[in-house]
């Protein structure tokens, strides 16, 4: 029987296209913070994935999970209105999940919100909660899992070892 080990017979992991994921809610962050930090990332020679390399035309869901995939690391910066994108969220819940099965690396990065907030959905957190379950309404159980989903994913992430910015208040 061969071992695992020598020669030819030796398994490698599979190479991953990105060295970092960057997930964050655009409106807030993509002109200010995030676009800082994607820019050190590529200064360093780490290739970084963002969602403006979205193929015009093709799936975005179907990308942003391939690229969630194919990626070593996740940084993943909450900000006060990340919770109010259902894209954000989901994004999170699916970071989550390669953290589980597939070893993916998870840094949060607080930008001028508490962890406090994300984990306990707390403040804005809050507020846009609310206004997810009054939208998703209409199928009762989908919209329970869904929102479990979404609270779990926050409550993981904000349990990790990240990073707080620096803000007055915060």
């Amino acid at each position: 029987m061969a071992s695992f080990a020598s020669g030819s017979s030796r398994i490698s992991p599979k190479t991953k296209t990105y060295g970092v994921f960057l997930s964050f809610r655009g409106e807030d962050t993509r002109d200010n913070f995030t676009s800082h930090l994607y820019a050190a990332l590529l200064d360093k020679g780490i290739k970084t994935y963002r969602d403006d390399q979205l193929d015009r035309g093709g799936d975005i869901w179907a990308q942003l999970g391939g690229a969630i995939e194919d990626s070593y690391i996740s940084v993943v910066v909450f900000s006060q209105d990340f919770a109010s994108s259902k894209w954000c969220l989901e994004e999170l819940v699916k970071i989550m999940e390669c953290r589980r099965v597939m070893g993916l690396v998870v840094i949060p990065v607080f930008y001028k919100t508490p962890p406090t907030n994300v984990r306990f959905q707390k403040d804005s957190f809050n507020k846009s909660f609310a206004k997810h379950e009054l939208n998703l309404r209409k199928d009762a159980y989908k919209h329970q899992e869904k929102v479990r989903s979404w609270r779990n994913a926050l409550t993981e992430a904000a349990n990790l070892s990240g990073w707080v910015s620096a803000s007055p208040g915060i």
